[in-house]
């Protein structure tokens, strides 16, 4: 692993003062990449903390471009950049928190045509996508790459959050669960609004994006128990987080 500089060990100071962190974990994500898919709500806030944890590459997928609408809880954007695509946005913003990282872009859509082509090479994928169809194709990318995948969802004043890694297996030999052990097929077109439907709280996307990147961390730097097999819920309106468990269907 390549050494911290002086200015590196400075600016994460805070981090290597952790023993569960320490020098070594902060090399450990200085050596990381990661693919971010979607620069919105909850890419807004990973984005930022993974740049400040100093994870040394991230790549950012996402085909859209800053909308006023979308400040309200996109706080990577700003009104200056409305109009610009997210991807060249949110690169800007990383570089001004943080210069020591690389950010790679892609103006695309992640669909299961693209993904395979540009998750060679990332250590872990992150889905703040805001529809299923893409968290679909996140899932399968990134158990056929034997990636780990951190995948949040919000909607309205709700939001969730977990880790898959269906390669592998638990302390028990039992295989980890897959996306479909939590979702076996896409509800029914309609039936879930969007955002652009239903709204959203502006800082739910905060939290669990916030989250998200404490877990990216955690299966970096091997600390702590990233929530493989459990699904963390947040209702915001009771201020209440609860974890519910799930294991991998049994096939016939």
């Amino acid at each position: 692993m390549d050494p911290l500089s002086p200015d590196e060990i400075e600016r994460y100071k805070r981090h290597i003062l952790l023993p569960e962190i320490g020098g070594t974990g902060q090399q450990k994500l200085k050596a990381a990449r990661v693919l971010m898919v979607g620069a919105g709500g909850l890419g807004s806030p990973a984005l930022q903390y993974m740049a400040a944890a100093g994870i040394g590459t991230i790549g950012i997928v996402d085909d859209d471009g800053v909308s006023l609408s979308n400040l309200q809880r996109q706080v990577i954007h700003d009104t200056g950049t409305i109009g610009d695509a997210k991807t060249a946005s949110a690169r800007a913003a990383l570089m001004r928190l943080n210069p020591e990282i690389r950010v790679v872009t892609y103006d695309d859509r992640f669909t299961l045509q693209l993904a395979p082509s540009i998750i060679g090479g990332y250590d872990l994928l992150v889905d703040g996508s805001d529809n299923f169809e893409t968290r679909y194709v996140a899932a399968d990318v990134a158990e056929a790459a034997h990636i780990p995948l951190v995948s949040g969802a919000v909607g309205r004043f709700d939001g969730s959050l977990t880790v898959l890694k269906p390669y592998e297996q638990d302390c028990e030999g039992n295989h980890n669960p897959r996306y479909s052990d939590l979702f076996p097929e896409p509800p029914p077109e309609g039936l879930v609004p969007s955002c652009a439907e239903a709204g959203v709280i502006g800082a739910l996307t905060g939290v669990i994006g916030t989250l998200m990147a404490m877990e990216v961390i955690k299966l970096l730097t091997g600390t702590g128990a990233p929530l493989v097999g459990k699904l963390l819920l947040y209702d915001a309106l009771s201020a209440r987080f609860d974890t519910i468990r799930y294991k991998r269907r049994k096939t016939i």
